[in-house]
């Protein structure tokens, strides 16, 4: 009896799933939108993005992204975005881009311009500099948020014990890559999807759909923190596999 393709053979008919993740948290905060997604039948790999600088971080995910012959489509959540819109214009094999509680900045914008730009936010207030030597001399800036603050600044609607891990795993953020400007928009020319988090205290949600209007993206909007990929990773799942679906049909 014919035992059906393989496994290798299956996957081949869907895209591979790059996921980005953001600032003050790490890979694994895609862990059960990567386990979706691979019942599906995708391909995933949650990148490990550096956090030091949006070139930096965006020069990483391309060669990632430069690393793969077939099709790809690239989610990106918080900072992650910052970084996959820079790092995916004039890729090849990307085929659809989804922003999820996400920035998405045009050229000559800053992430940290973007948050700034509506009111709401109260990530500001909860952040804890710590002074980085650089490695060609002087003095940078790490960014963590005080731990203490992680649950109603970040994640608000992902239980108390999963919150205080996150707080003590959290990666920090170089402050100067949220004050770098962006070069390049992929947006303007990948189709995009974009999921807004309603109770979000991060990325303002007026800033949110400023951002998905701007960039002409196919929108659903969710009662959600802005760790949304850890509270609702169904939904998220369920976003990146429509706009998978759309891209490469």
């Amino acid at each position: 009896m014919d035992a059906g393709p393989d496994r290798s053979a299956r996957q081949a008919e869907f895209p591979t799933i790059l996921l980005v993740h953001g600032a003050f948290a790490e890979s694994s905060s895609w862990n059960e939108v990567v386990r979706s997604l691979k019942r599906r039948g995708y391909p995933v790999i949650a990148v490990a993005n550096p956090l030091r600088g949006l070139k930096e971080d965006a020069d990483y995910l391309r060669a990632v992204l430069d690393s793969r012959s077939e099709p790809v489509v690239i989610a990106g959540h918080s900072y992650g975005g910052s970084v996959m819109s820079e790092a995916a214009d004039g890729a090849q094999g990307v085929q659809a881009l989804v922003y999820v509680a996400s920035f998405s900045p045009d050229v000559g914008e800053s992430t940290g311009e973007l948050a700034a730009k509506f009111p709401g936010a109260e990530l500001g207030a909860a952040l804890h500099p710590v002074p980085l030597p650089l490695p060609g001399g002087g003095t940078g800036t790490d960014l963590y948020i005080q731990q203490d603050k992680f649950r109603h600044v970040f994640a608000a609607d992902v239980a108390p014990d999963i919150t205080e891990l996150m707080a003590a795993t959290q990666r920090p953020i170089a402050a100067s890559a949220l004050e770098e400007t962006a070069t390049r928009a992929a947006w303007k020319t990948i189709p995009s999807w974009t999921m807004i988090t309603s109770q979000d205290l991060t990325i303002p949600l007026a800033a949110q759909r400023f951002m998905a209007e701007r960039a002409g993206s196919t929108t659903v909007e969710i009662d959600a923190s802005h760790a949304v990929a850890v509270s609702q990773p169904g939904p998220v799942a369920d976003l990146i596999d429509t706009a998978a679906r759309a891209a490469t049909r």
